[in-house]
């Protein structure tokens, strides 16, 4: 079989399309026909060993995939060759099979296409862990969204409607602005490009505050870091939750003294050690979403797919943040 595999640290480009025996199912295995792989940002990261997970080499990137079961290990119940399945791997997905663990299978629903699956579980996943277990978000409540457009963005745009909130989305350029409203968000600003200086941190900050409006944001979820992250912060309503959810455009150095000032939470999102250490609430939130995506509420947005020899051009536009939706890869 053919895999698009990292061999040494370093970016898309280093990526080798290679041919590789196929897999076989041990004990307690599946073997899946990947028919799409959704890209996201830790495979940005994951080739650079710059994640929290650092594989043993080569390994294909991919961390969510979606396909049938090709073949089935001892032990295994419950499954079928044929089953359409949406699985959570870690690493492996670009490639034409993969072993994956039935535990961490879902069942793709008929009538929902393979990118839209792979498209699914990491980014909503994440953002209804971060807005319902870390942020605590209410009806009524202000949600500003960075990054509104991305994976990420539109899924914290469609669940925060969903939980009864004003959603509020922050974008690079009028075509995301158009995708934030198209998603349903009831405001949509544009920023400009950092590096910041003080001056243009604070007109931001200020822009953040006449969106949000005089109450603040009640919760704000960042996905994006860097020069954003302060005037968002200063943005927060009284006892407010800021979310850390990633860090595209950097690490950020936050002034405490805005979190004594509003008496606001700085919370950290780790949604994939969440489903390790708590399976039975993950669950609960994975089978809440899939309720949503049946009733129309929410829905993966796939804006461009790409062959396997061309997934590093996928994890390039992704490291770029010229990403609008879902980027897939279909091997």
């Amino acid at each position: 079989m053919r895999a698009l595999l990292s061999k040494a640290p370093g970016g898309p480009e280093t990526l080798e399309l290679s041919e590789v025996a196929d897999p076989q199912a041990g004990a307690g295995q599946v073997v899946v026909d990947v028919r799409a792989c959704a890209i996201n940002f830790p495979d940005v990261l994951i080739i650079e060993d710059k994640y929290q997970f650092k594989p043993e080499r080569p390994f294909a990137p991919g961390g969510e995939i979606a396909g049938t079961i090709a073949s089935i290990g001892e032990g295994v119940e419950g499954w079928a060759i044929g089953d359409r399945v949406i699985a959570m791997l870690g690493h492996g997905g670009l490639s034409e099979k993969v072993i994956a663990d039935p535990a961490k299978l879902y069942r793709l629903p008929e009538g929902r296409s393979f990118a839209e699956g792979a498209s699914l579980i990491l980014t909503y996943g994440t953002t209804i862990h971060a807005l319902l277990d870390r942020g605590h978000l209410k009806p009524g409540q202000t949600l500003l969204v960075l990054g509104a457009a991305g994976g990420v963005g539109l899924a914290a745009i469609e669940l925060g409607k969903a939980f009864g909130a004003t959603v509020v989305a922050a974008v690079s350029s009028e075509e995301k602005a158009a995708a934030a409203k198209a998603a349903g968000a009831d405001t949509a600003i544009i920023y400009g490009r950092a590096p910041f200086d003080k001056d243009a941190s604070k007109a931001l900050a200020e822009q953040f505050k006449a969106a949000v409006g005089k109450a603040g944001a009640h919760v704000i979820y960042d996905p994006v870091g860097g020069d954003y992250a302060e005037p968002a912060l200063r943005s927060i309503a009284w006892e407010g939750r800021y979310l850390v959810v990633g860090f595209p455009a950097g690490i950020p150095r936050l002034p405490l003294n805005l979190t004594l000032l509003k008496s606001c939470n700085v919370c950290g999102v780790f949604w994939g050690a969440f489903a390790a250490r708590d399976p039975a609430a993950n669950q609960a939130n994975i089978d809440r979403l899939f309720q949503l995506w049946a009733e129309g509420r929410i829905a993966p947005r796939v804006t461009e797919t790409f062959p396997l020899e061309r997934g590093g051009d996928a994890i390039a536009k992704m490291a770029g943040r010229g990403a609008i939706g879902k980027l897939v890869v279909e091997p």
